[in-house]
């Protein structure tokens, strides 16, 4: 077993890793950014280390204070956690040459996957449906460009083949458009992710976001957990997302969710990890995968019984998977609603001092949040301040519970986007579960109008 683990991370997923390792005897060792001294996982962590000021730059994504910080406390391992640095090849190699332990996939497997080009490649060859698009990175070539948007069929998406975030992407209607879309996403690329290639699919007009969790051990084992669907979505940004998928029969279910663990052992994958898929008129089309565990992790843990965070530590430590795929047992459904300190309208942050906060609870409620009562909320992060879970036999138990959540949480002293979950939670598409991942984009346009 791991002995000491150094949670490079922030917020509620820090929290969330630190609670793991309490469970399995794992000593932790909470890093943070000077305005993050009073987070609760750094109160709670048998030691902690100040790796530098607010901005990300110095410190969250301070690769050499990060390795420092495990070298002093003489930790064992790392664990990345949920951006940041998590799905960093660079990273993961200098953790490992530092002779640490990086809790998650190879810095090759990263790598590979964090390129939507080589990742469509190995998709393909595993046998795992793709978007149609791009055999190879755009060039600035406009005829060829446009040859190649006029065979898929247009529209189609520009992508950055390093994106992630709901940046790095355009889509593009016609000829006219083409080459100014293919000018502006690669200079936001070359800024957002120091890397400006660019790739384009087949722009899918009503899809849903279905997605599907995986588990792999070291040697070539892996299951997956069933699936979520994400597609309630503001600016390729996830506001709520659910396990399982409305309207997903058990033989779509089993045969994606193969594919995608015959997917990882092609790959030699390692750890927890999620296939994301745009999913319309019963087929599935892959559009990346997620090398890390997701925000959304816990709605797949309350349906499969599974810990998702303490299998990643047990793999890292060297462990089999102690579950099969026979032994996987869905059961129920669950919601989460992201909590954000934001205006629920204008969705401008709102960081400030937490002046009064109350959760919510009671049968089938779970609160992932690092915030308390005279908490402040800096305004150098993402303004994610939590995340609301429930439970219930079945999808609509699940959404009463989430009302009835809602509306007991109190976080006084700054806006929240509560007052949006609770209207989407009433939604009649949402309640029908037929959203597709354009449709809160539709609904808080045609809402300006009014």
């Amino acid at each position: 077993m791991l002995e000491k683990v150094v949670i490079a991370n922030r917020g509620e997923i820090a929290l969330r890793i630190l609670r793991a390792c309490r469970e399995l005897g794992i000593k932790t060792v909470a890093i943070h950014s000077t305005v993050d001294r009073d987070l609760k996982h750094v109160k709670l962590a048998d030691e902690s280390v100040c790796i530098g000021p607010a901005p990300s730059t110095e410190s969250y994504l301070n690769i050499p204070a990060i390795i420092s910080a495990a070298e002093v406390t003489d930790a064992t391992a790392i664990h990345p956690g949920y951006g940041f640095l998590s799905e960093n090849d660079d990273f993961a190699e200098r953790v490992e040459s530092s002779g640490f332990i990086f809790i998650g996939p190879t810095a090759e497997t990263i790598r590979k996957m964090g390129d939507k080009i080589s990742a469509k490649q190995a998709m393909q060859e595993a046998g795992v449906p793709c978007v149609p698009g791009s055999p190879e990175p755009l060039t600035d070539d406009f005829a060829s460009n446009s040859k190649l948007a006029n065979q898929i069929g247009y529209p189609i998406i520009v992508k950055a083949a390093g994106g992630g975030g709901g940046r790095g992407m355009r889509i593009v209607r016609g000829d006219d458009e083409l080459s100014k879309a293919i000018s502006l996403t690669r200079a936001e690329a070359a800024n957002a992710f120091n890397n400006d290639t660019l790739y384009m699919e087949k722009f899918l007009e009503t899809p849903r976001h279905i997605e599907i969790q995986v588990l792999a051990d070291s040697y070539g084992n892996a299951i997956f957990l069933g699936e979520r669907d994400c597609s309630m979505q503001r600016r390729h940004q996830k506001v709520i997302e659910e396990a399982p998928a409305p309207g997903l029969s058990e033989a779509q279910r089993q045969d994606i969710g193969k594919r995608c663990t015959d997917a990882c052992k092609h790959i030699g994958y390692r750890g927890a990890g999620t296939f994301e898929f745009l999913y319309e008129n019963n087929e599935f089309y892959f559009i990346e995968m997620n090398t890390r565990v997701q925000v959304e992790h816990p709605v797949t843990e309350y349906i499969s019984g599974v810990d998702i965070v303490k299998q990643q530590l047990l793999i890292a430590s060297g462990e089999k998977l102690s579950i099969t795929q026979e032994n996987v047992n869905l059961k129920g459904h669950s919601i989460e609603c992201r909590l954000n300190a934001e205006d629920s309208e204008t969705f401008i942050p709102s960081p400030g001092k937490i002046q009064r906060f109350h959760s919510a609870g009671g049968l089938g409620v779970r609160v992932d949040s690092h915030i308390y009562s005279g908490y402040s909320v800096p305004p150098n992060y993402d303004s994610m301040i939590g995340k609301l879970i429930t439970y219930g036999d079945n999808r609509e138990t699940a959404i009463k519970r989430m009302r009835g959540a809602l509306q007991e949480m109190i976080i006084d002293g700054i806006k929240t986007n509560i007052p949006l979950q609770l209207r989407l939670m009433n939604d009649p598409e949402f309640v029908k579960g037929e959203v597709d991942i354009h449709y809160l984009e539709r609904l808080l346009e045609s809402s300006k109008d009014k």
